[in-house]
């Protein structure tokens, strides 16, 4: 049986020399699969041993160590075009104000937050560009702060002032399933059923979410490499679509972990096209 801790340790080896790099380029430099590295590299950042990024290079994240954050530039291309357009408005201008920006610019600079770190001065939100040194913030203020679009001249400070870091209401990502608390409502049939069989053979670690037809929860699976959870979703339905698989695999991969379907139906031709395509980080069962 293989140890998780020497696969931890080959994993951040890798990571040190490769820097930030995607789960099937790890899985391809230790000759396993990449349903089961996802699950390693959940375990290490749930340890707050290696980070993840909220840059996806298709579907995936990339992972890093502390310290290699900058190298996550040469990734910025895989950015849809307007945060990418926002990313480099900030690079060069370091500090941009918030109101001085045009609102497409402005939602991008809330979601490109590998680049950008949002604070307070005087009850103005404003966007640093993470990857500079805290060293060139009291320089800042006193340089004219130029926007996306030709506005109103800012107002200088002649003198350089310490920015008062306040937080800002943190970015909600939607693709995040999240606990809710059920206002005691009863489950349906199904529901139980799909519990019972989790039950009888694995370990519900979260329950998430539950519907009349649909059943979300992580789930523990014993296996020859130890421990792997996967985000699990049950589904009564007579067709499951290559959407469906798409948003679970999606939801898993941000928290991340692998994910898994279980369906009452069939898969479209192109949901069968798509498990098979991604069948090291997703896993279908008809029940």
């Amino acid at each position: 049986m293989i140890k998780s801790e020497d696969i931890h340790r080959e994993i951040i080896e890798i990571l040190k020399e490769k820097g930030p790099s995607l789960p099937i380029k790890i899985a391809k430099k230790l000759g396993l699969e990449t349903l089961f590295i996802s699950a390693f590299l959940s375990e290490l950042v749930n340890e707050k041993k290696i980070k993840i990024s909220h840059l996806k290079v298709g579907s995936s994240p990339l992972y890093f160590l502390e310290g290699q954050e900058k190298k996550l530039e040469d990734f910025s291309q895989f950015l849809h075009s307007k945060e990418g357009e926002a990313v480099q408005l900030l690079k060069k201008n370091k500090i941009l104000k918030d109101s001085e920006q045009e609102p497409a610019i402005r939602v991008a600079l809330r979601s490109v937050r590998d680049f950008s770190v949002g604070f307070k001065k005087d009850e103005e939100i404003y966007w640093k560009y993470a990857l500079i040194s805290e060293s060139e913030i009291p320089k800042l203020p006193t340089k004219k702060i130029k926007a996306s679009k030709k506005l109103d001249k800012p107002t200088i400070q002649t003198k350089p002032q310490k920015f008062i870091q306040e937080s800002i209401t943190p970015f909600q990502n939607p693709l995040i399933l999240k606990s809710k608390k059920q206002k005691q409502k009863q489950k349906s049939e199904f529901v139980l059923k799909i519990i019972n069989i989790l039950k009888n053979n694995f370990t519900i670690l979260e329950e998430k979410e539950y519907k009349v037809k649909e059943y979300n929860c992580i789930i523990k699976i014993n296996s020859n490499l130890g421990t792997i959870n996967f985000l699990t979703q049950a589904k009564d339905k007579k067709t499951i679509s290559e959407t469906d698989l798409k948003k679970l695999s999606s939801n898993a991969q941000t928290i991340p972990l692998p994910g898994f379907m279980l369906y009452t139906g069939e898969l479209s031709k192109k949901a069968k096209e798509f498990a098979e395509k991604y069948s090291s980080v997703l896993k279908v069962k008809k029940i």
